[in-house]
């Protein structure tokens, strides 16, 4: 499958590098932007607040299928519902919300888990079944938990898992440590 990234940062960067391993043909586009004609799949995984910016400067997009992998730090454009929906009213494809919740720093740590981890998804119908492939693929279970209309939820509890590891509280799943169990 051909993907490409906007963002080249720890989840767009680190999603690639895991895309990468398990066959895929990733392109990866930073602050320049660049063409993303030859995608089968567009990746949007920039700050919440850079959506329009970074995606004006990709041509290429229109009618795409596309994962909203943003999170709404430090704000959101209060003009759409969701982060997701501001990727839709620009690309115009099917859109899925995904891998916000997901911990870009630990995506090496992934394979070396006894129980695969779990990564909970939004999306259109166009959407969901490259995006459950694309979260397989990256080495998590994907969960299907509605519409794109949910997406605006799964945005709101990216704070969550972050307030649990200041805590070093357990967060939605665990990543055992080999030997452990």
């Amino acid at each position: 499958m051909n993907i490409v990234t906007i963002g080249r940062g720890n989840v767009g960067g680190g999603l690639a590098a895991l895309w990468r391993k398990a066959g895929h043909d990733v392109t990866m586009l930073g602050r320049d932007g660049g063409d993303a004609s030859g995608a089968d799949v567009v990746v949007v995984a920039v700050p919440g607040a850079a959506i329009s910016e970074a995606l004006s400067k990709v041509t290429g997009l229109t009618g795409k299928i596309a994962i909203d992998a943003t999170n709404a730090f430090p704000s959101r454009n209060p003009a759409f519902p969701s982060l997701a929906a501001e990727v839709k009213s620009v690309i115009g494809g099917p859109v899925a919300k995904s891998f916000n919740l997901n911990f870009a720093v630990l995506y090496d740590q992934i394979a070396a888990q006894r129980v695969r981890p779990s990564s909970l998804y939004a999306a259109d119908e166009g959407a969901r079944e490259i995006t459950g492939q694309l979260i397989t693929d990256a080495g998590y279970d994907p969960v299907l938990v509605g519409s794109l209309d949910q997406a605006r939820a799964l945005e709101d509890l990216s704070w969550l898992p972050a307030a649990a590891m200041k805590d070093s509280s357990p967060v939605f799943y665990r990543f055992a440590v080999p030997g452990e169990l």
